[in-house]
């Protein structure tokens, strides 16, 4: 597979100082010709250009801020005097003190820095050392030995880690080869120390510490991360991990929000404020009484913006036929006494998903409700700007085609979109008969702003430890915003795929409410796994998996009212399983999960809804339901007043389907005592709302 999402955090990699490693493989076969791997860090180097890195080496000339303006991470590795070990021969192994104020500078601003020692570290000649002490770690003199714990020699030493803390997540077994040892101080953290068996004894190998903005990572051994040991033991991880954690400064200040010239056009800002006062005329079904406002106060109104439309068509050429009737369909909707709005006409113009380029902004001036929001119908006019990137597009055309899914964010907005509202349908716009259904507009910005708020939240709430990778995506926008397009394509192209009994699009039906809950939870534990499968050629699809984990865990279960809520009840099925599978576990206030088993019991939830739906097929309606609510119980507890349960249906008659439907409790699985704790402190954080910048 060829797709590749463009990286933009910069991992600078220092060759310049006769080091002992380079990233080029040319170069290290020209050190150690007969063996490149021992010289190597060319894999390194590509386990993060797969991720979201940009990786470069520094090939000549010395560490100034010019150098390090736009890195993320710099890479210091084990350098050397050239009579001691094949270096890359450039430049001196001894940084001038000028480098070394540039360095500290670098990382007090907010830069990461990993230094790869040595054993031995004083005779090669390099300074290195000064610059980890100048952070508070100092790099020992010396080389452990392990007769006792060791994995091939006594030199290669098993190490004893110290969980907890982000560097070492799902990392469970390092092997240090010829490491020296390090003496940080009380502010760094000792993450990998030798046995109680070795010599020297329990002396710390890996620590990390922070420098102003800045973050820190020191190895007591560079063979580590070498072509020969990475794929070794969780060395890879280990790797990926402390890159990610000490550019996380770098992914938390990314922004990505260009310049709309359309929302600071005057024509915009009157359309805006013409739109808003014809709102103000408006009743809640989008009619205005003529009896109470004189219709030449609404003429003036719409005359207003009709006049705004025409001026703003020549920044949206694409959109010519479509704004030209948006004015025609305002016009007649005054003719005709200003009742229920028909804007169908314009409705079947508006047709964004023919028009789906990187960049590209439409205009939308349309009388509509907003989901989650308001069921009020009033004139709105918005500006959105779709994002759809060489990589979307290629996935969206191979692996998900899915012609009517257009992901948008949302440039400005006349006041009812102030609501979170994340989705922009054709179904939301008045019309009369059936509204064209060629679109659908997921607002990316808006659900990752929230999920950033929301989920960064809940996890400071629960104690939660992220892998170092996700703190990334929770900390970076523009990478949460891709990654709600990608899950946004993969889920909404599952609702109408798959063994279906009923109709994907459910609205259409009236079904108990758990049915809902299991279709959505459905797509979305296919996009988890379709997620998974698509990783391994693509990585960044990975993180759809956790942003399914966490809105479904975090805020679904705890948004909205508790009258039939089917997002909500979808999230505590998925607690509920996971608890039960010990894969979750709430324990003296902390939330743990084991990542390594997370995959598979997600995806044994999808199956075991599957054959649910396999064997509905067969199965009558109401029994359908009943097995239904028999699997969401095995994990959510029903009401103590449910007329589902195995006791209270027995000898009911099944041929009344609507009957049944009016058994159901508008609260039938009630929020678990966790949630109810998790929701006196999360929700407030939920409830907020607010507009995405432009």
């Amino acid at each position: 597979m060829t797709v590749v999402r463009p990286a933009s955090v910069r991992v600078l990699v220092d060759e310049a100082h006769q080091q002992a490693w380079s990233i080029r493989p040319d170069v290290a076969a020209t050190m150690q010709p007969a063996h490149p791997g021992d010289s190597s860090y060319a894999k390194a180097a590509q386990l993060l250009r797969r991720r979201d890195f940009v990786v470069e080496p520094l090939v000549d000339g010395r560490l100034t801020a010019e150098v390090l303006t736009g890195i993320s991470v710099l890479v210091l590795p084990h350098a050397s005097d050239p009579k001691f070990e094949a270096t890359t021969g450039v430049g001196s192994a001894r940084y001038d003190d000028a480098e070394i104020a540039a360095i500290r500078t670098f990382v007090e601003a907010g830069g990461g820095l990993v230094i790869l020692a040595e054993s031995e570290q004083d005779k090669y000649d390099s300074n290195l050392a000064l610059i980890a002490a100048g952070f508070g770690i100092t790099v020992e003199h010396s080389t452990v030995q392990d007769y006792q714990k060791h994995h091939q020699a006594p030199s290669w030493i098993s190490s004893q880690l110290s969980p907890g803390h982000p560097v070492l997540s799902d990392v469970d077994e390092l092997v240090f080869y010829r490491a020296g040892s390090l003496s940080p101080d009380n502010h760094a953290t000792v993450l990998a120390r030798s046995s109680a068996t070795a010599a020297p004894a329990s002396a710390p190998l890996l620590a990390a510490t922070t420098a102003g903005n800045g973050r820190i990572v020191v190895a007591a051994d560079s063979d580590l991360f070498g072509d020969d040991c990475i794929d070794s033991f969780d060395h890879a991880q280990l790797w990926t991990n402390l890159v990610y954690w000490t550019a996380l400064p770098t992914f938390a200040s990314q922004v990505d929000r260009p310049a709309s010239a359309a929302a600071d056009d005057p024509h915009w800002i009157e359309l805006k404020a013409a739109t808003e006062e014809l709102r103000e005329l408006q009743a809640a079904d989008a009619t205005i009484d003529l009896a109470q406002t004189p219709v030449a106060d609404v003429r003036a109104l719409t005359g207003r913006i009709s006049s705004a439309l025409t001026g703003l068509a020549p920044l949206f050429p694409h959109q010519a036929e479509y704004l030209r009737q948006a004015a025609s369909d305002l016009d007649t909707w005054v003719v005709d006494g200003c009742g229920k709005p028909n804007f169908g006409p314009a409705l079947t113009l508006f047709r964004p998903e023919q028009q789906r380029a990187d960049g590209v902004e439409h205009l939308a001036f349309f009388p509509m409700y907003t989901p989650n929001g308001s069921l009020d119908v009033r004139f709105e006019a918005l500006i959105v700007r779709v994002p759809w990137p060489t990589w979307i597009a290629e996935l969206e055309s191979t692996e998900f085609a899915n012609d009517k899914f257009v992901p948008v964010h949302l440039v400005d907005n006349t006041s009812g979109y102030d609501s979170e509202c994340a989705v922009f349908f054709p179904e939301t716009i008045s019309v009369i008969g059936a509204a064209a259904n060629t679109f659908g507009g997921i607002f990316c910005d808006r659900e990752a702003a929230r999920y950033q708020r929301v989920v960064g939240e809940a996890v400071q709430i629960t104690g939660l430890d992220l892998p170092p990778a996700v703190a990334a995506l929770l900390a970076s926008e523009p990478m949460t915003r891709d990654m709600f397009e990608l899950w946004d394509l993969i889920h909404d192209r599952a609702h109408s795929h798959g063994e279906l009994p009923f109709d994907p699009f459910m609205i259409r039906q009236r079904l108990p409410f758990w049915m809902y809950s299991l279709e959505e939870l459905r797509c979305d534990l296919t996009a988890f796994h379709q997620a998974g499968e698509l990783a391994e050629e693509f990585p960044f699809a990975e993180y759809v998996q956790y942003g399914v984990l966490f809105d479904r865990l975090f805020r679904f279960p705890l948004t909205g009212g508790r009258v039939r809520n089917y997002d909500g009840l979808a999230g505590q099925i998925l607690f509920g399983y996971l608890h039960g599978d010990g894969v979750l576990t709430w324990r003296n206030n902390t939330l743990t999960i084991d990542w390594n088993r997370l995959p598979g019991a997600v995806d044994a939830l999808r199956l075991e809804i599957e054959a649910l739906y396999r064997t509905g097929i067969s199965s009558s309606k109401v029994r359908y339901w009943i097995a239904a609510h028999d699997l969401v119980s095995t994990y959510v507890q029903p009401n103590l007043g449910s007329q589902w349960t195995p006791e209270a249906r027995a000898g009911r008659d099944e041929a009344d389907h609507k009957a049944w439907v009016n058994l159901v409790n508008s609260d039938e699985f009630p929020l678990s005592m966790f949630y109810q704790s998790l929701g006196a402190k999360l929700l407030p954080t939920i409830e907020a709302t607010g507009k995405v910048a432009a």
